[in-house]
């Protein structure tokens, strides 16, 4: 039996990388804190284990008692504009939590580290990004990502640790947290419909992203431990074609059937456009671009879930360490 370790298998991406795991075949271990996932998303199949990566002993314990095959690790704090608020938590939980299963796994002859990156490293690149370029990434979310991105190549060099690097971008789908209101912004724009507020915009709304459906993504990541290609490379995944966030905002509110004005705030300090070249991941899974979801039907399965759900509070970071410059929005009640 195979045996892997899902981190952040709580969370969106990582619930959803654990079930097609499981369809695989293999044996996992869940472990996640439960900061911005839910025990519920959890496939009652795994054993799931509530805990942090930061708990080196625990991390220890882990791998002596189950000898994992795999690790995929998908927990961070993935919000990219709070990131420049809270260095010295992300540089916590997603650069040095990242080492200590680093460090197990090179201990523990782990046989692949699958690694969940971001296309914030890029920073801002000629469009669309590619994995050649070098990466520029502009806040600290961005550049822990980056970090471990580097030591898991030492890694590999030194110790002969084997890795994968996914860079996917703005995921959406069935089982993300709608409640948080740092990231996730067709999360957020669903759960503001829900209670009849505004849509907040930062900026004029003409900055562009790709946004990608889970189902063509965590399939992928899930198997890619059985691509030998796939070894020791940089990948990034997900949808091809950008959008506005406008345009976004109009059409969640098409497939929500509820419609609202739009509050446009304040620009923050963000890359303006940002979108993807997939053709090692199209060339490496065998993905047909036409077969990609397309947004507004990846939405409306989106939005089918999150009616079932309903409102989700959006609780504020209790720990900020710099408030200057600090959009006052995320400081509303």
């Amino acid at each position: 039996m195979v045996k892997s370790l899902v981190t952040g298998g709580a969370g969106f991406i990582g619930s959803h990388v654990s079930n097609h795991l499981l369809e695989l075949g293999h044996e996992i271990v869940v472990l996640d804190d439960l900061s911005g996932g839910f025990e519920d998303n959890v496939n009652p199949k795994a054993t799931f284990v509530n805990g942090s990566i930061t708990d080196t002993l625990l991390i220890d314990q882990l791998f002596e008692q189950h000898q994992f095959d795999y690790v995929y690790h998908l927990a961070a704090y993935a919000a990219e504009g709070l990131s420049h608020f809270i260095r010295h938590f992300n540089y916590d939980n997603n650069l040095l939590g990242s080492v200590n299963l680093i460090n197990a796994s090179i201990k523990s002859k782990v046989k692949c580290f699958v690694f969940t990156s971001s296309i914030a490293v890029y920073g801002t690149q000629t469009l669309p990004m590619i994995e050649t370029a070098t990466p520029m990434p502009e806040d600290p979310y961005g550049i822990s990502k980056y970090a471990v991105e580097m030591d898991l190549k030492t890694a590999h060099e030194m110790f002969g640790l084997n890795y994968i690097v996914f860079r996917p971008h703005n995921v959406y789908g069935s089982l993300q947290n709608i409640g948080d209101r740092y990231r996730n912004v067709i999360g957020i724009f669903m759960n503001q419909l829900l209670q009849g507020n505004p849509l907040t915009v930062f900026g004029d709304g003409t900055q562009t992203r790709a946004f990608s459906a889970i189902q063509d993504v965590a399939p992928h990541m899930a198997n890619s431990v059985n691509i030998p290609g796939a070894y020791n490379e940089i990948i990034n995944i997900g949808g091809d074609t950008d959008y506005s966030v406008n345009d976004l905002a109009k059409t969640v509110m098409k497939v929500m059937g509820l419609t609202s004005d739009i509050r446009y705030l304040d620009s923050r300090n963000e890359v303006m456009h940002a979108y993807a070249d997939h053709q090692k991941a199209h060339r490496l899974f065998g993905i047909q671009p036409k077969e990609l979801i397309e947004l507004e039907e990846g939405l409306k399965e989106m939005a089918d879930w999150v009616k079932k759900v309903g409102i989700r509070k959006t609780p504020k970071f209790e720990n900020i360490e710099i408030t200057e410059k600090l959009p006052p929005i995320w400081l509303e009640d």
